[in-house]
């Protein structure tokens, strides 16, 4: 389980009302007070932040421990570290812009709310010199009746001050199309384990209608990932993940900055530093991955560190607290950071999170004006890279296995429970005999896919081709007659029916289906409803083929990757109208559609790789 504890204290600073909770944001730099710039003091023993997260157990495992250790990593390399803890975020700022250290720890959008602060100077001005890992285990946990999250519209959301999942709301409101003034905002004190965190406030005020919580909390309000509150042993009634970043992979960027005037007198040995973080990311991956399969001894002296760094309040067990917190993130090692640093057309790269960055802090008021931070701009083709690691190129592969994930949505659909698993849903119509979806008239629909897909990188993207009934109804009213098996009474726009003497409301689409399924219909030469109902089927799913193919066509126009095994092409027919029964072509039309469904998939239908990037 994971514990992201870094601002759980600099959160103090605030000043809280008597209700434990805050409204509205605070600029980040009235937050830290005036503050002294200086040059870094020491540098060996050199301060370096950590927080708690299961990245940085790689380099709690490349140092040794708090203090470098010989034959480490990092000692090999000739550094001399003092491992400090930096989960008073606001105290790092300080010690960072003071000199104490040249370092700063934090997630991206972190970075980003500070970075009116660290701009302040031209020697405190930040370089990101490595991304460490991406988040698995935070969650938005809500009630009942928020179906997708478009439905957040109007709602109450609470959620900790300043904390990692302020970036990952945002996220969520990009998909849904949504701005912040769309929605209540509850600020709570705290992260986790107290009476102001949003786990406890969701949990006492009904009117709270979700939450962003970390995985500890998320069993205890809903009881897993995949789980629904019942009630008893302090779960929520009818509370579930909705979002949870186990899909939306691609939000909570872990880095390490540097000061400027630190990195450029010092480039060798913050390159020494990148370098090792690499090494001991590689090896412990193996030990993991060893401990998973058969045990491995030097895996649980790294569990045993951790726990004694943390404390057994954050650990108190090693298998599941220690273990969990390192499986809660997910490590991109050199092969993520040279793709995030210098491939072009990044969507989920440096240039895409330095804008979202700081378009959140101005936006939310923790900056009063873009401060931006550079890029290390480090030459990976160096040796201490390249003849150091092992894993220098991993060839991507497919994400998800077509087949499975086929199968999988085919069973959510026909259990009726699709619409639990389902982030976001919206539609494309088209016209009757249209073929032609071509990005001219549905870019934008496109653009918005495939950022979905790049941020909510292991959830699925169903396109879901849907039809008309109308001529369907219509050859099983013609051929029912014909049979003697279908009555029609009444008069034209209010026909009722029977079959076989019993009522029959042909706008229940589940039963009439099940009808022309089972043969009820059939025998008439010029009317087949089921033979009808096989060709509307068949071409939606033509349909939602040429729109997935035109989508992967228009990211290779633009130059945009894309994860061909995430999109996905499903034929519905005329199982799902939204008007069962259209009285006009305007209604019919409504039925004409191509839906797009971000889907939350097991984990069976992923493939595994070392880094994820």
């Amino acid at each position: 389980m994971k514990y992201r504890m870094f601002l759980t204290v600099c959160m103090l600073a605030l000043g809280l009302g008597s209700t434990g909770y805050l409204r509205g944001q605070q600029n980040f730099k009235d937050l830290v007070g005036p503050v002294q710039v200086g040059p870094v003091r020491q540098t060996s023993p050199m301060a370096v932040p950590f927080i708690t997260w299961g990245g940085d157990m790689a380099t709690f495992y490349a140092n040794g421990g708090l203090t470098t250790r010989s034959g480490t990593i990092f000692n090999k390399q000739g550094l001399n570290l003092k491992l400090e803890s930096g989960d008073n975020f606001i105290q790092q700022v300080r010690d960072y812009m003071s000199g104490k250290t040249p370092f700063l720890r934090g997630t991206f959008r972190m970075i980003g709310m500070a970075s009116e602060v660290i701009g302040s100077d031209p020697r405190t001005q930040g370089v990101v010199i490595m991304q460490m890992t991406w988040s698995a285990g935070d969650h938005m946990v809500v009630r009942p009746h928020l179906k997708t999250i478009s439905d957040l519209k109007g709602k109450t959301v609470v959620l900790q001050q300043g904390g990692p999942h302020v970036g990952m709301l945002d996220d969520i409101l990009k998909t849904a199309r949504l701005g912040w003034n769309d929605i209540k905002i509850i600020w709570a004190k705290e992260l986790t384990g107290s009476p102001q965190s949003p786990a406890e406030m969701f949990r006492k005020d009904a009117n709270i209608a979700a939450c962003f919580v970390i995985t500890p909390d998320m069993i205890g309000l809903c009881g897993g990932l995949q789980n629904t509150g019942s009630g008893a042993e302090g779960t929520v009634r009818g509370a579930r993940v909705l979002v949870s970043t186990a899909e939306l992979s691609r939000s909570i960027a872990d880095v390490y900055v540097c000061r400027k005037d630190f990195y450029d007198e010092n480039t060798a040995v913050v390159l020494k530093f990148v370098a090792g973080y690499f090494k001991a990311c590689e090896e412990v991956l193996k030990l993991k991955r060893d401990y998973e399969s058969k045990g491995s001894p030097q895996y649980m002296d790294l569990l045993r560190l951790t726990q004694s760094i943390y404390g057994k309040d954050v650990i108190p067990t090693l298998e599941e607290d220690a273990h969990g917190l390192l499986s809660d993130c997910t490590f991109v090692g050199y092969p993520g950071n040279v793709e995030f640093f210098t491939k072009k057309n990044n969507l989920h790269g440096f240039e895409a999170f330095l804008k979202s960055s700081l378009d959140l802090a101005v936006g939310q008021g923790y900056a009063r004006q873009r401060s931006a931070f550079l890029s290390s701009g480090f030459d990976y083709s160096l040796p201490i890279f390249t003849d150091y690691l092992a894993t220098i190129t991993i060839q991507k592969r497919e994400r998800f296995r077509a087949e499975v994930v086929q199968k999988e949505i085919e069973e959510l659909s026909a259990g009726g429970a699709l619409d639990e698993r389902t982030i976001i849903t919206f539609t494309i119509n088209f016209e009757p005999n249209q073929t032609d979806f071509s990005t001219n008239r549905y870019g934008s629909e496109y653009q918005r896919v495939v950022e979905m897909a790049d941020k909510y990188a292991n959830a699925v993207i169903a396109i879901r081709g849907h039809s008309d009934p109308t001529k369907t109804l219509y050859d099983l009213v013609k051929a029912g007659i014909a049979k003697g098996v279908l009555q029609q009474s009444g008069s034209r726009g209010n026909y009722r029916y029977s079959f076989k003497g019993k009522p029959l409301d042909i706008t229940e689409t589940e039963n009439i289906l099940k009808l022309i399924e089972a043969g009820a219909f059939d025998g008439v030469q010029d009317y087949n409803p089921r033979q009808t109902m096989q060709a509307a089927l068949n071409l939606s799913r033509k349909r939602a083929e040429e729109v997935r193919d035109t989508i992967i066509a228009y990211c290779r126009g633009k130059g945009l990757e894309l994860d061909q095994s995430q999109i996905q092409a499903v034929g519905v027919g005329i199982r799902e109208p939204f008007i069962a029964k259209p009285g006009n072509m305007e209604e019919a039309r409504q039925n004409m559609r191509v839906e797009f469904r971000l889907i939350r998939i097991t984990a069976e239908a992923e493939s595994s790789t070392v880094f994820d990037f």
